[in-house]
């Protein structure tokens, strides 16, 4: 009987697990071109200036704004700041890489449970495929 052709690299669980690390180095190149971030939000704000005579203070209180404010915790407690109007494109900017920073890492994170957990299984029974789970059979069950 001839020998088999195949690879080691070639079995199932070997070429996910190389799918996987293709996959990882994709996201940390994505990861890379992020560009700087800020975490927190971007909100609008109208406020009372506290005069008697003024606006604000009528009734209806027509309030001063708005504002753009950036507002983020630090050591648990909400910080805001205001932000200048020619400021505002760049904090949409800054805001919008921290949250696709976020999602790929979180996507990062999901690949390496994944791959970790088939590199765990192929130490653990070298000799069983990694596609398969310990305990399942092909064979078709007995009985209901």
């Amino acid at each position: 009987m001839p020998r088999s052709t195949r690879r080691p690299a070639d079995v199932p669980g070997a070429l996910a697990l190389r799918r996987d690390r293709d996959r990882y180095a994709a996201l940390q190149r994505a990861i890379g071109a992020v560009g700087f971030f800020r975490r927190g939000t971007l909100v609008r704000v109208y406020g009372r200036c506290g005069k008697p005579g003024c606006r604000c203070a009528a009734d209806p209180p027509r309030l001063h704004g708005p504002y753009v404010q950036w507002t983020r915790k630090v050591a648990g407690k909400t910080v805001s700041v205001r932000v200048r109007p020619a400021q505002v494109r760049l904090f949409q900017e800054w805001i919008r890489n921290a949250r696709r920073l976020d999602r790929l890492i979180a996507r990062l994170q999901q690949l390496s449970l994944r791959a970790t957990e088939r590199i765990l299984r192929q130490q653990s029974d070298p000799q069983r495929p990694a596609g398969r789970r310990p305990g399942r059979s092909s064979r078709p069950r007995r009985g209901g």
